[in-house]
């Protein structure tokens, strides 16, 4: 008898370690979020903000993207934008093809009013951002920060 109390012991602490170790892993896995943030007006910085973001969106995480500043004269429509190699798109292209994919991309609440624009100067489907949302998705659980 005292045989079959050890295994029992053994194997529930075998179990508890799996669980420790694994379900952690499974829940981030399934729960990672990506939160951008574009300041630079440089076009190769936003296109590869664009890159990884996308990359990010195609391992499943979920993506949202803020443009500020300069950064975000990329979602205007009368932009002026330069055709990176090697695939020959813009960082604006690539912005609207997140978009399309689902992505949530807003420019500042700040932006607009300070450069004599409105909602309607932007691109299709990028937004203005409300301070309170943002504070909430940056604040969310398993979210990541990166700033470009």
């Amino acid at each position: 008898m005292r045989r079959y109390s050890l295994r029992a012991a053994f194997a529930g602490l075998a179990a508890a370690l799996a669980l420790t170790f694994v379900t952690p892993a499974v829940v981030n896995a399934a729960q990672q979020n990506l939160f951008v943030v574009i300041t630079s007006a440089e076009p190769e910085v936003q296109g590869m903000a664009m890159v990884l973001s996308r990359q990010s969106l195609n391992a499943g995480a979920e993506v949202r993207v803020l443009l500020c500043g300069p950064g975000g004269d990329m979602a205007l429509v009368d932009s002026p934008q330069q055709v990176l190699k090697p695939r020959n798109v813009t960082p604006q292209e690539m912005m609207i093809g997140l978009v399309a994919q689902g992505v949530t991309v807003q420019v500042c609440a700040l932006y607009l009013p300070n450069r004599d624009k409105a909602p309607s100067d932007l691109v299709n489907g990028v937004g203005v951002a409300k301070p309170p949302a943002i504070a909430e998705a940056m604040l969310a659980p398993n979210t990541r920060l990166f700033t470009f």
